[in-house]
């Protein structure tokens, strides 16, 4: 088991439960996809599962861990180059071969995130959470600033990496939780 949610409740206000008595877990080999409308809490469940936010009640257990975040600027610090920043946190040994195939040009790992589209910062991004070697990816609207093409090659990797780690996926796109999850969870509803 790479998570394990058990009975979590949590709002951010007492009158108001984004999530009550809410279950899920992930094995390895796994995606688990929750999908639900903007506000729904869907971002919420990653930062308890990061344990940035505390729950009311309930049982989080999470393996070790990676984030590919759904808003690429705000994951890169603006004046570090973007291989200096993955440096800190992962090693490189791997970075050109995963490069290739995240249809990225090395040499942008040398540039600023202000350098870079969203798309190249968005792979740059799945990039980092890949060289960490998780168990578990926590990956929210990873592909949202794709175009169509780029999502379906960054998806056929994330599902190709399987064998090593689980995935939970948050996303809007009830087509791509369909085509890639075992299991798929809608809130807000």
């Amino acid at each position: 088991m790479v998570l394990e949610i058990d009975r979590l409740c949590f709002g951010y206000d007492k009158g108001k439960t984004l999530f009550n008595d809410f279950n899920l877990s992930i094995d390895k080999g796994e995606i688990a996809a929750i999908v639900g409308p903007s506000g729904s809490g869907k971002t919420s469940l990653i930062e308890l599962i990061a344990g940035h936010i505390e729950p009311r009640s309930g049982m989080i257990y999470a393996a070790r861990f990676s984030q590919i975040f759904q808003d690429p600027y705000t994951s890169f610090h603006p004046t570090y180059a973007i291989k200096n920043q993955i440096a800190d946190v992962a090693p490189l040994d791997n970075a050109l071969a995963l490069c290739d195939q995240l249809s990225i040009d090395y040499a942008l790992l040398d540039r600023k995130s202000h350098e870079l589209s969203g798309g190249q910062l968005q792979r740059l991004s799945i990039l980092r959470a890949l060289l960490m070697k998780p168990e578990l990816i926590l990956a929210d609207e990873p592909t949202s600033a794709l175009d169509n093409l780029t999502q379906l090659e960054v998806m056929k990797l994330l599902v190709s990496l399987l064998d090593n780690a689980g995935i939970l996926l948050i996303t809007h796109d009830r087509d791509l939780a369909k085509w890639c999850a075992d299991s798929i969870t809608e809130i807000g509803e």
